[in-house]
């Protein structure tokens, strides 16, 4: 890993953690081998803000406490820049730092930072923006649109699975088109995930998916009624062999991405675009810290 001489902390004080834990997170960076400045943000609004003023200061390395869609909204700012990335996994899912090995309690991903090593990774595309983790099309953004802000905050998984649940009765299934540039595919599928990691929702569903791989994929369960997603979901969940039948994959560099209807994407569990899309890879672009013994994710 090389030095790190300075760093910079951000922290979403509204994501489900982030006010609790802000002051614990302060008092163990005060041990840190070089200083840290701490910003703890409760109006979501001003992060970008904050981050790029942080980031002025040239930092060698930024770490970012929250949950996947403040990672995936901030790390736009970190793309081929000489700052690394740090997470802190502070939100409900946490698929991102599930992805890269990092510990999900506070003193062991901040361990990951202070001991650990810089891997230099992807981040997936949908059209011009970047994110950090996994895209979805179906019951997953139409939760994201809906899911009351308190119950995820106050409830966490729990209340999030509980919406899921409600939201599930009145999800349909829906037509798929991929164009990866030589042929265009077309079914009928109950969600579709456009990954650069391999977790989402918490859950490994991604299996093939890799941070350095330079491809982007996208997986299709397949099917014209929605209890095909349950299975899939309880099936990869529990690592069934037959997790594999109800799935395809589409990989590339660059895959166009259609539905009918046209449909919201949830981007790390924010809805920032609605289909038809561009998905792409962008190599390379950034460093995260990841613990040394899973320097190869």
């Amino acid at each position: 890993m090389r030095q790190i001489k300075t760093a910079a902390m951000v922290i979403n004080a509204k994501s489900r953690k982030g006010q609790a834990l802000f002051e614990q997170a302060r008092d163990i960076v005060r041990d840190f081998p070089f200083p840290v400045e701490c910003h703890a943000v409760e109006r979501p609004e001003k992060l970008d803000e904050i981050v790029l003023a942080a980031l002025a200061k040239k930092p060698d390395i930024l770490i970012l406490g929250g949950g996947d869609g403040t990672i995936s909204g901030l790390v736009d700012h970190l793309v081929h820049s000489d700052c690394a990335l740090g997470v802190l996994p502070l939100g409900t899912a946490n698929s991102f730092a599930r992805t890269l090995g990092i510990p999900l309690d506070l003193p062991g991903a901040l361990d990951v930072i202070r001991t650990g090593q810089l891997k230099r990774i992807d981040l997936g595309m949908i059209d011009k923006d970047y994110y950090a983790n996994c895209a979805a099309i179906g019951i997953s953004p139409q939760i994201a649109e809906s899911v009351p802000h308190n119950l995820k905050k106050y409830l966490g998984r729990a209340g999030y699975l509980s919406w899921a649940v409600w939201q599930y009765v009145k999800f349909r299934p829906f037509t798929l088109i991929v164009d990866d540039g030589t042929d265009v595919t077309r079914m009928r599928v109950v969600e579709v995930r456009i990954s650069n990691g391999r977790f989402h929702g918490g859950t490994e569903l991604v299996e093939e998916a890799e941070l350095d791989s330079g491809e982007i994929i996208v997986q299709a369960v397949r099917g014209g009624v929605k209890r095909n997603l349950l299975w899939s979901w309880f099936a990869s969940a529990t690592k069934l062999e037959a997790r594999h039948a109800t799935l395809m994959h589409f990989t590339g560099k660059t895959l166009k991405v259609d539905t009918l209807p046209r449909l919201p994407i949830s981007i790390d569990g924010e809805v920032l675009a609605h289909t038809p899309v561009t998905a792409r890879v962008a190599a390379g672009v950034i460093e995260v810290a990841v613990p040394v013994e899973d320097a190869g994710v």
